[in-house]
């Protein structure tokens, strides 16, 4: 979550940059209860003044053996008092709390200000788009080699499943054998296996909880949710910790399966893996000194280029506009692939700054060498890449007018040595 102490002392400022995201902040409702906090704070506070003086007064009339029942009565009558203030200041504090916990994180400087991601900015493109005559997609070309069977997946689970076999399976299990060497070989990433279930708080920490419950699949009677990214898990390693400033920057991936309800977005991308419940991705999260996050992104987003560049897809990358940007990010770069059936760029990666937007929520923190206090970290995460994305990418682009599909150079190792299927 954003500092409280920004909107208790530049409350206009971040209301104005919220409003660029389209966020409207209740500044009625904060007023209110920060006014609330203040006022029961102060009473409290002249209570344990008062009490004080008191105590101090019952023990000087108890050791001379004077009456100290009127002062014993005063004494008492202070702690009920105090007891009823420390109730109404903490149902104020649960209240301000609630209310952050739904802020989104302020953007950066760079982010460009827009209403709808038309207004994303191009950043940079690479390669160039193969000339294709009536191009097939990714769904014709898995099923002619009888490779994806999206009707047997709906048989099983329902709709937005796939069920892939044969050389297509082998094909996506080699992008993630791909991408995790990549990382951990050239990009000095440490690989991780964490749990596929997690706690509430881990969701609340990374700001999936409480805003984007109806997108999470919760198990029915437990405190367990399945995860929607390999985010949640990695960054949460650092939860409730100190760090020591040696320690930074620590660099993860993750392969995981993601489970998503894709609740906001009936009727997109019903055919096919574009838009699934359940896909997965190599996710690549750093935890870095706050001096260091800006450059952190641009070397984080460079690496989930350079997966792009291996397997020769075209792409380009974008800034994200105010209004386009996720939640709990300060600043987004999206990766977009080109896709030869849809004839443009779609999305297959996006690289976030979320500065201590999450360590906040998560009280991750590390101990400044120097002055030996405790500072919140900053938090990176990013996709490197969306496998079931970067499968269609990789079927569309390399396809073979016969049908018959090429296989990247990179991925040839892990395909046997292969140079094509179908």
């Amino acid at each position: 979550m954003i500092d409280i102490k920004l909107l208790r002392m530049e409350l206009a400022s971040a209301h104005e940059n919220l409003a660029k995201r389209g966020y409207k902040l209740d500044m009625i409702l904060f007023n209110t209860l920060e006014e609330q906090r203040k006022r029961n704070q102060i009473d409290l506070e002249q209570c344990k003044g008062e009490k004080k003086l008191l105590s101090q007064q019952f023990g000087r009339e108890a050791s001379q053996g004077n009456d100290t029942i009127p002062l014993k009565v005063k004494i008492e009558a202070l702690d009920a008092r105090m007891n009823k203030i420390d109730e109404v200041l903490s149902t104020v504090q649960v209240e301000l709390a609630d209310l952050m916990s739904g802020i989104p994180n302020l953007i950066h400087t760079s982010v460009p200000t827009g209403k709808t991601e038309s207004d994303n900015v191009l950043i940079r493109e690479w390669g160039t788009p193969k000339a294709m005559d009536h191009p097939k997609d990714h769904i014709e070309l898995g099923e002619r080699m009888g490779g994806m069977d999206i009707d047997t997946a709906a048989k099983l689970s329902g709709a937005r499943f796939s069920l892939l076999k044969n050389d297509i399976a082998k094909l996506h299990r080699a992008l993630i054998q791909f991408m995790l060497d990549l990382h951990t070989d050239e990009h000095g990433y440490e690989e991780v296996y964490c749990p596929y279930l997690v706690q509430g708080r881990p969701l609340y920490g990374t700001g999936q909880l409480p805003k984007f419950s109806e997108d999470l699949y919760k198990i029915e009677g437990h405190d367990l949710y399945l995860i929607p990214t390999g985010e949640v898990p990695l960054t949460n390693i650092v939860s409730d910790r100190v760090l020591e400033e040696a320690e930074l920057p620590l660099k993860l991936v993750v392969h995981t399966p993601c489970f998503r309800s894709e609740a906001g977005s009936y009727g997109r991308d019903t055919r096919g893996l574009i838009r699934q419940h359940q896909f997965d991705k190599v996710e690549l999260v750093q935890i870095v000194h706050p001096e260091r996050s800006y450059e952190a992104l641009e070397e984080l987003t460079g690496h989930a280029e350079i997966v792009l560049k291996k397997l020769d897809l075209p792409y380009r990358v974008v800034n994200l506009c105010s209004a386009d940007i996720g939640f709990s990010a300060a600043k987004t770069y999206d990766l977009e692939v080109w896709l030869p059936s849809q004839n443009t760029y779609r999305e297959i990666s996006s690289c976030s700054n979320c500065e201590a937007f999450q360590a906040r929520r998560m009280s991750a923190r590390y101990k400044d060498l120097k002055t030996q206090k405790n500072h919140l970290i900053h938090t990176l995460n990013g996709s490197a890449l969306a496998v079931g994305r970067t499968l269609i990418a990789v079927m569309e682009n390399y396809q073979n007018p016969n049908g018959s599909i090429a296989i990247p150079v990179v991925l040839r190792p892990y395909m046997n040595d292969r140079e094509q299927i179908g």
